[in-house]
């Protein structure tokens, strides 16, 4: 399962269900066109790991997580209960 957290200018942002065990910090991923990152948000939002996005789309990625922060964390937390 892979909840989705939103969707933007085609980029698909979402974390996994089964995200380690012990559970990861938070961070979620994103795709679009083939290319997938991991963006981690702690201490602040940072690029873990990106395949197939250029450094222009990197830079949109962060940039869009930045502003949807508070989001990503709260459906997180709704999710997994912490």
């Amino acid at each position: 399962m892979s909840p989705l957290v939103f969707r933007r200018d085609g980029f698909r942002v979402f974390f996994y269900s089964n995200e380690g065990d012990p559970r990861e910090p938070v961070h979620v991923h994103v795709r679009k066109a083939g290319a997938e990152a991991k963006v981690r948000l702690q201490p602040e939002p940072a690029i873990a790991r990106s395949h197939g996005f250029s450094a222009r789309e990197q830079s949109a990625i962060l940039a869009m997580v930045r502003e949807h922060r508070a989001e990503i964390e709260r459906a997180w937390h709704e999710h997994f209960g912490d």
